[in-house]
């Protein structure tokens, strides 16, 4: 029996995403993945990131049942059995048969022939134990320590401990069982036209929780429709829009890192008669910035916002800068196995380096957002004040949030600021974890 398409795809993609850095996010929608038919195209996307959300829990369950130590397997080897427990233990519409033979099947063609009657014997074992179909669990249960919630939430258990020490267990456990989620595809609609087409194409829309101009989509693939081919609706989470709309109005904004452009597109909504600058470091990645965004209001420029020439220009600013994303593991969970306590270290070095040459863009009165997508107090408060100084104050973002009045559909305003910086949560709002502070040039 050959192997199916959907698990060809799916066994290249885990090993591109652990021997060269691969995202599987962006793997999942190349040129190779979308030739699989719409079936085998969400049976590859569920395995992909289910495996890669639970890596360490399967690899414990691998290793009790292996002679070798999971370090010492080759990587083909064990991309292969992780793919088969996480088939064998979390879904029950899958044959064990079918897991298994496929997995072996998968071993044999990577040259690793000789690992086929191990993997084939692992694998049976974990099928045979007594109820082995359960799966994991994604409640959260009362924690009792960060070495538990890491093993039972497959967590680094050096960042789970960082989580507990600055947010205490509760809160930990919220976002650990947060990112174990399958997170919700959310779109922002404009205009109630376009919202008309889609449903008629056949996606189920459900309002926004965080936001009245977003939509959860809940059935069909928003990717196939003709308004997405048309750049009429994007794929974008619901904080990193409501990030977007904390910018505000104003008639010369500056966007300072701003593929791949979600954030981008809105502020050239909101402010259709201003002039947009949207400064991308990296040629490819701009050119991706002005398929999505073709306002001609918007200019792309390919520079280092921190080599920006001219001061005090821009009445607006958004500096959404690159982080560590660990308020974005449910979407990347590959993130939290690359991480290294180290990179709070070198990170945030780089955002204070943007932050500042972005603060010295602001003219009089204008303001600029700094944002993250990280849970990290190395990258969010900590880097804002070290740039404040004279000539700048901190704006409530409680105050921000009122302002955005009928747009903003969660209404507990409470739970989305700590003192003035605005902070989503995994676990506790239904969206990726994001930071903002609101600062004014006085």
């Amino acid at each position: 029996m050959p192997i199916s398409p959907a698990r060809a795809v799916i066994f290249e993609i885990l090993l591109q995403v652990e021997q060269k850095g691969g995202y599987a996010s962006e793997l999942l929608h190349s040129s190779h993945a979308s030739r699989l038919s719409p079936a085998d195209h969400n049976l590859a996307t569920e395995i992909v990131l289910g495996v890669l959300r639970w890596r360490s829990w399967l690899d414990g369950k691998i290793s009790a049942h292996s002679s070798q130590k999971i370090p010492k397997l080759d990587a083909e080897v064990l991309a292969a059995l992780r793919m088969g427990v996480y088939q064998l233990l979390f879904l029950d519409r899958i044959p064990a048969w079918a897991a298994i033979h496929e997995s072996v099947e998968l071993v044999k063609q990577s040259r690793k022939r000789s690992a086929a009657g191990f993997a084939n014997a692992v694998l049976r074992k974990i099928a045979d134990q007594p109820g082995s179909k359960a799966g994991a669990s994604t409640e959260t249960k009362q924690a009792l320590s960060a070495e538990v919630l890491a093993q039972q939430y497959a967590h680094p258990r050096w960042l789970v401990e960082r989580w507990v020490r600055e947010l205490g267990l509760e809160r930990a456990a919220k976002i650990c069982a947060g990112d174990q989620q399958i997170p919700a595809t959310t779109v922002r609609l404009q205009k109630a036209e376009v919202e008309a087409e889609l449903r008629q194409e056949g996606i189920e829309l459900a309002p926004g929780r965080l936001l009245t101009s977003a939509r959860v989509v809940l059935e069909g693939d928003i990717t196939k429709t003709k308004a997405f081919r048309e750049g009429r609706v994007a794929v974008q989470d619901e904080s990193s829009q409501l990030v977007a709309l904390l910018v505000g109005k104003g008639a010369n904004i500056l966007d300072c890192c701003a593929a791949p452009g979600g954030k981008t597109r809105i502020l050239a909504e909101q402010n259709p008669g201003a002039k947009i600058t949207a400064v991308e470091l990296h040629a490819h990645r701009a050119r991706l910035l002005r398929k999505l965004v073709p306002a001609k209001n918007v200019e792309v420029e390919v520079s280092d916002v921190r080599k920006l020439k001219g001061e005090a220009r821009f009445d607006r600013v958004l500096a959404d800068v690159p982080c560590t994303g660990t308020g974005t593991l449910a979407r990347n969970p590959e993130i939290k196995w690359r991480l290294q306590a180290e990179d709070l270290v070198d990170l945030p070095a780089r955002q204070l380096e943007i932050l500042r040459a972005a603060m010295k863009q602001i003219a009089s009165g204008g303001r600029l957002v700094y944002s993250t997508c990280s849970l990290e107090h190395e990258e969010n408060e900590a880097v804002v004040e070290k740039a404040l100084g004279t000539g700048f104050r901190l704006r409530d973002c409680r105050a921000e949030l009122e302002r955005l009045g009928d747009e903003l559909a969660w209404k507990d305003l409470d739970s989305l600021v700590k003192g003035r910086y605005l902070r989503t949560t995994p676990g506790t709002h239904p969206c990726d974890g994001f930071f903002a502070a609101v600062l004014e040039r006085v």
